[in-house]
């Protein structure tokens, strides 16, 4: 069992398990219940998300080097509220005992949260899927 780190909308691997979408928007142009259909997500979990003030960060230019840090520290900031981290043990938790995914829509996993989200879970002691995207 174990949590795998994933892009949203993409084909599920076998034995991927329920997959929770850790993105601030549901997918546009998609009807909700489509949503698990077409590959997106089981369940919406927004509260692990940057807020919409740093996904704008994110989008107002691309990333350097010195722009991926901020965000870096900037989502780990969020992350430290305490909802966050008692949804980050539960997960953690729960990745001992049965298989899911996290995951977002972003093309490029290593610019985006989701590659942080997969180590603030290891962090706190899930078991995650190091298999490729």
């Amino acid at each position: 069992m174990a949590i795998r780190v994933v892009r949203l909308g993409q084909p599920r691997a076998e034995g991927e398990g329920l997959r929770l979408g850790t993105v601030r928007r549901p997918p546009r142009g998609v009807r909700k219940e489509d949503y698990a259909r077409l590959d997106y997500y089981d369940l919406w979990l927004p509260d692990l998300a940057p807020t919409a003030e740093l996904v704008k960060f994110a989008l107002e230019e691309p990333f350097t080097p010195k722009r991926w840090d901020t965000f870096v520290k900037r989502y780990r900031r969020e992350m430290q509220e305490p909802a966050a981290q008692r949804l980050l043990a539960l997960l953690a938790a729960m990745s001992h005992q049965t298989a899911f995914s996290v995951g977002c829509y972003c093309e490029n996993a290593e610019a985006c949260h989701r590659s942080i989200l997969g180590k603030l879970l290891a962090e706190q002691g899930a078991e995650i899927d190091l298999h490729d995207e």
